[in-house]
């Protein structure tokens, strides 16, 4: 690796909040209790990245997938969820945060849907950090819903298949009005995307950590944030040119 230092703090920060069930396993609890100190967690990192004045911090609350799980679990989940997005609503107004729930939002209920809408509301002219929670979300999902809003153009005569590129496709995504990541973070020793924002990652520095999620604290951050001040960022470039 170039001796040349990423010196500046990363714009966009994706998290993987992986291995709540294992840390209430290791304490011979039950699964939720460990979403319970997830979301402790969460709020600590969101503290942090207010105070770092990070640009954008995107959690994965859950995924496509997750929606196999146990429905006793699942319906903690969305209870979790939904009575965060209550009490900590005048923490997002005191500190200006802006909340974006990207995902299929279709599969929740109509209660959340609604209490999401109206947090997204509520914060959507806040200036500080913006906090995008990832929940029913698929990196293929979200490629395969811009493939089918450029396709509807194409049957319109809207638009010509020619013209389709990698930056209509990109406009095309969930947040394409946002920076990229620039740092990618997944707790539990766990070393894969697992299909998350699979074309935002494209050139994202990825960092894994054995920590499980509800004991990841500011130090934690710190560690990763550390690993991101050594990498080189070169987008195809030469060490030599970046530098």
């Amino acid at each position: 690796m170039s001796d040349t230092k990423q010196s500046i703090l990363p714009r966009h920060i994706a998290i993987i909040m992986d291995g709540n069930g294992r840390w209430a396993k290791a304490r011979n609890k039950i699964r939720t209790t460990g979403h319970k100190a997830g979301a402790k967690a969460a709020r600590e990192l969101i503290e942090n990245s207010v105070r770092l004045q990070i640009e954008v911090l995107s959690l994965f609350a859950f995924s496509s997938e997750n929606w196999q799980r146990p429905e006793k679990e699942v319906n903690t989940l969305m209870e979790l969820f939904f009575s965060n997005l209550v009490k900590e609503l005048p923490t997002f107004k005191k500190h200006q945060i802006q909340v974006r729930v990207i995902g299929d939002l279709d599969t929740f209920s109509t209660k959340l849907r609604n209490k999401i809408n109206d947090t997204m509301t509520a914060t959507a002219e806040h200036q500080g950090l913006k906090l995008v929670i990832v929940a029913s979300y698929g990196g293929r999902w979200d490629i395969t819903q811009a493939v089918k809003k450029l396709s509807t153009k194409v049957a319109n005569k809207e638009l010509e298949v020619d013209a389709i590129d990698e930056e209509m496709i990109s406009k095309n995504l969930c947040l394409a009005d946002l920076p990229e990541p620039n740092l990618f973070i997944r707790t539990s020793g766990e070393q894969r995307i697992s299909n998350f924002m699979i074309w935002q990652l494209a050139y994202t520095e990825l960092y894994f950590t054995e920590e499980l999620w509800p004991d990841f604290n500011s130090d934690s951050l710190n560690k990763a944030l550390d690993f991101y001040k050594t990498r080189q960022r070169r987008f195809g470039l030469t060490g030599e040119q970046v530098a």
